[in-house]
């Protein structure tokens, strides 16, 4: 699914099932708190938290595709009710650090070397 694709299939989800887009603040704030729950898995899969119960710590990866999930769909939500085509704002913003990116992060000796556990290089 393309970003364009996913925006369509979420507005379409919002007039028919979800009746209609709630208020960009509300959305804002439920994009706070969704962001929030994504922030409490982490800290518990790659923080030093740990999980109360062994249980939980079984569900945590899949909670957490589900979470960032949710935090794409109020973003998408978002981006749909303020006319924002992610596609070129991506494209626009990827550019935008490249060009002021481009030789920063190669020099950071902060960057050199492993990396933080869990990240994919």
């Amino acid at each position: 699914m393309t970003i364009q694709q996913a925006q369509a299939a979420v507005d379409e989800w919002i007039n028919t099932l979800g009746v209609r887009y709630y208020g960009e603040l509300t959305n804002t704030a439920i994009l706070m708190e969704e962001t929030g729950e994504v922030a409490r898995l982490m800290a518990r899969l790659y923080g030093e938290q740990s999980f109360k119960r062994p249980e939980d710590a079984a569900a945590a990866p899949a909670q957490l595709a589900d979470e960032l999930a949710d935090v794409l769909f109020v973003l998408i939500c978002l981006a749909n009710q303020t006319g924002v085509d992610l596609t070129k704002a991506l494209h626009q913003n990827l550019a935008k650090k490249t060009a002021r990116d481009a030789d920063r992060h190669h020099h950071n000796p902060k960057l050199q070397g492993g990396g933080a556990a869990g990240t994919k290089n």
